[in-house]
């Protein structure tokens, strides 16, 4: 059942000074199996963040869904809440129609946080797939993502973030970044990444251990493969792992594959979101059919 609640205000701090509203919004999903494959069995919301309804261009046993936030992006106070439940052999991929934004926070820095938590079930799969978030020059953001999984469960997932807009010549000269991507497997860690960017690593920004003044950075992720459906072999690894280093050769950009544990994990440090994005896709026409036995159908939002 969905629900729709109205943005939530503060209480004035005195009469001279009053903070102003935050517009705090949730999402939660569950895909199951059933005879007709894989289905949307729940979709609450509360705030601005929906979705409309599951698509199938793969076929009935897996679900793309696009996730909308009408908003179109945070400021100071706001508080965004995904949950996703993909219960046993349910399949679902999610993207989203446009970038993210987290704009310029407050003078009061409060702040703008968003949390995605996607749980997947014995034999299921997700693959998260959003587009680019923006942070605006002095935005005050913290963005987390924990995946938990069960035996027998896969996840492909990327993250592609700008600090500032380059396009515009404003660098994330200030404001703050907390980003991490966790993954966990019956309660313990499998891969976890972080990324801490505030006054005092600022100097990451520019430094050759860091980002190398680049403003766009990206991370994907898939696995894990010792538990793949089809039991990948580690020769067949390998030749994966050659084809998509022979993308990231040909990326205009830094750009680096390694297998990390059980995940693949690619990465990219440049000056474009959309190179970043098409990068992605590249790479995620090579593993899907390797690790969920599927060959790449991508959402027609993208061609939009």
């Amino acid at each position: 059942m969905t629900s729709l609640s109205q943005p939530t205000h503060s209480l004035p701090e005195t009469p001279q000074q009053k903070k102003a509203s935050a517009w705090n919004a949730e999402l939660s999903l569950q895909f199951g199996r059933t005879v007709r494959g894989t289905v949307l069995q729940r979709a609450e919301h509360q705030g601005p963040l929906y979705v409309q309804k599951a698509f199938y261009p793969e076929g009935p046993d897996l679900a793309q869904v696009y996730l909308l936030h009408p908003p179109g992006g945070l400021v100071s106070g706001d508080r965004l809440q995904v949950t996703v439940d993909c219960q046993n052999d349910s399949h679902a991929l999610l993207t989203t129609p446009g970038a993210g934004r987290v704009y310029r926070a407050r003078p009061d820095r409060t702040l703008q946080h968003q949390t995605n938590t996607l749980n997947i079930a014995a034999g299921g799969s997700v693959e998260w797939l959003p587009m680019e978030t923006i942070l605006y020059p002095d935005a005050c953001t913290r963005l987390d993502t924990h995946v938990n999984l069960a035996d027998d469960a896969q996840f492909i997932g990327w993250e592609i973030t700008s600090l500032g807009m380059p396009n515009q010549n404003l660098p994330f000269a200030s404001g703050t970044l907390s980003q991490t991507l966790q993954i966990n497997r019956n309660d313990r860690i499998l891969l976890r990444e972080r990324l801490q960017i505030d006054d005092q690593s600022r100097a990451l920004l520019q430094g050759r251990a860091g980002l190398r003044g680049k403003p766009v950075s990206g991370l994907m992720v898939a696995g894990p493969f010792t538990l793949a459906a089809n039991q990948t072999s580690e020769p067949t690894i390998d030749a994966l792992i050659q084809q998509l280093r022979q993308l990231t050769d040909e990326c205009d950009a830094l750009a680096a594959v390694s297998l990390t544990g059980e995940f693949m994990t690619i990465r990219y440090l440049g000056n474009r979101t959309d190179q970043a994005m098409k990068l992605f896709i590249r790479c995620w026409h090579e593993i899907r059919p390797q690790l969920l036995g599927r060959e790449a159908c991508e959402p027609r939002i993208w061609a939009t």
